[in-house]
């Protein structure tokens, strides 16, 4: 049985690693999707936003190591939060000790107030923070932040992604922290690897080695339709045929590329309701061997454009050239708006100084500058989100095709779980075919 495999992000490669016998059509001249790297100047970045591996799923991420082999560093995350100027520890609530006393107050009693009132239903995200964190940890960094990062309101946003995603720490160890006594939260991400030479593009290069000829790289997919128990997919010059189609390109494309087939006005109606977010990723090199000890931060002010800025230097020392470092700041932005409208030199200006005057980094210092737009970043789950997915995936699984990956999915998935949703998938239809 051959399979056709649309995309050659992570996820595609990834199922082009553990099938035998398919084909990956990747419109690109390069794979990898969202992990992709940019070498200049003798610097590496991640240029659709910082990557780094972790995992609680033990069998993934020993399978993402193994590709890396030797070239893999660990390192012990060391995150901040920029609150009010001060370098707050994340998650927020594992830093509250550094925060002023009248919101350490308003944090502690907020929390233990939604505690004391549990509800478990929420109509909206802003809601479900403020029923999970109160109201002190809620207004002052949780829904600023993800207000800024979402470019969407929080009132306008569901629930239904949260589960997992958004832990609600032990009320002892909101207390421990508002005393200054250590904890940790997100615990499954404190430690974290990194390609040491490479950047994130050294992982998906690994994969491509193990597809053994498998990838068609420049092919477009335009349309695709059925003929007879075969599926056709046209680029509009040339056609493959396969018995199985995967896609991992995002949805809308693929209800988009579906036109020779009936697809029902709702659903192709729902697919283009679908919001997503767009990432710019300004990249700076600086002529200082050590900027500070962070893995990244969280910026939550919306005087400054970046809301996370990483320091992939201070994961491996071989991304920068001797005696330098690095920095990537995300911007995200939607198609058409004001930060769009930027010119790329306006932007990276734009940010050089807001970092400058966040005391971040010394504008002095500054080596190198460039940026990259990546149009397809982060799935937004607005209101009409589960109702919209239902029409779309109702459709796609009666036309037997399979969606795996973040936006053929249109879920917030992360690296690991894209390499598990892959894993699954093969071993779902590995058990019906042996049955």
């Amino acid at each position: 049985m051959t399979t056709g495999i649309i995309g050659g992000g992570l996820t595609g490669l990834t199922l082009a690693n553990l099938i035998e016998d398919c084909e990956l059509l990747e419109k690109n001249g390069e794979c990898g999707g969202l992990c992709r790297s940019l070498t200049e100047d003798g610097f590496t970045f991640d240029y659709s936003g910082s990557h780094i591996i972790f995992s609680k799923d033990r069998e993934v991420l020993n399978f993402i190591l193994a590709r890396l082999g030797d070239n893999v560093v660990r390192c012990r995350r060391n995150t901040k939060i920029l609150y009010k100027g001060r370098y707050v520890k994340y998650p927020f609530e594992n830093g509250l000790s550094e925060l002023p006393l009248r919101d350490r107050l308003a944090c502690v009693s907020g929390y233990i107030i939604a505690g004391l009132h549990k509800n478990d239903h929420a109509d909206n995200f802003k809601q479900w923070l403020y029923n999970n964190f109160g109201r002190g940890i809620a207004d002052k960094y949780l829904i600023p932040y993800n207000e800024k990062i979402w470019h969407y309101s929080t009132a306008e946003m569901c629930t239904s992604w949260v589960d997992g995603r958004i832990p609600r720490p032990p009320l002892t160890d909101v207390l421990k922290s508002a005393l200054g006594v250590p904890t940790e939260g997100y615990t499954h991400q404190l430690y974290f690897y990194y390609p040491e030479r490479g950047g994130i593009n050294a992982l998906i290069h690994a994969l491509e080695r193990e597809c053994n000829g498998k990838i068609l790289r420049g092919f477009e997919v335009r349309s695709l339709y059925r003929d007879h128990n075969s599926w056709i997919v046209s680029s509009g010059h040339e056609e493959r045929e396969y018995d199985t189609i995967i896609a991992t390109q995002p949805v809308f494309s693929i209800v988009d590329a579906l036109e020779r087939e009936e697809v029902p006005s709702d659903v192709k109606a729902a697919a283009h309701r679908l919001k997503y977010n767009s990432l710019i990723t300004v990249m700076l090199g600086l002529d200082t061997e050590h900027l500070n000890d962070l893995s990244w931060l969280y910026i939550p002010d919306r005087d400054c454009l970046a809301h996370r800025v990483a320091f992939p230097s201070n994961y491996s020392k071989e991304v920068a050239p001797p005696g330098k470092s690095s920095i990537i700041a995300e911007i995200t932005y939607n198609i058409g708006d004001a930060i769009d409208r930027m010119q790329d030199e306006a932007l990276i200006a734009r940010t050089i100084n807001d970092l400058h005057t966040k005391r971040i980094i010394d504008k002095e210092q500054v080596c190198f500058a460039t940026l990259r737009r990546t149009k397809f970043a982060y799935v937004v789950y607005d209101l009409d989100y589960d109702r919209n997915m239902r029409l779309i995936n109702n459709f796609l699984t009666k036309m037997n095709i399979h969606t795996l990956g973040r936006f053929a999915e249109f879920r917030y998935l992360n690296m690991d779980a894209c390499v598990r949703n892959a894993m699954d998938f093969v071993r779902r239809q590995s058990n019906s075919l042996s049955w």
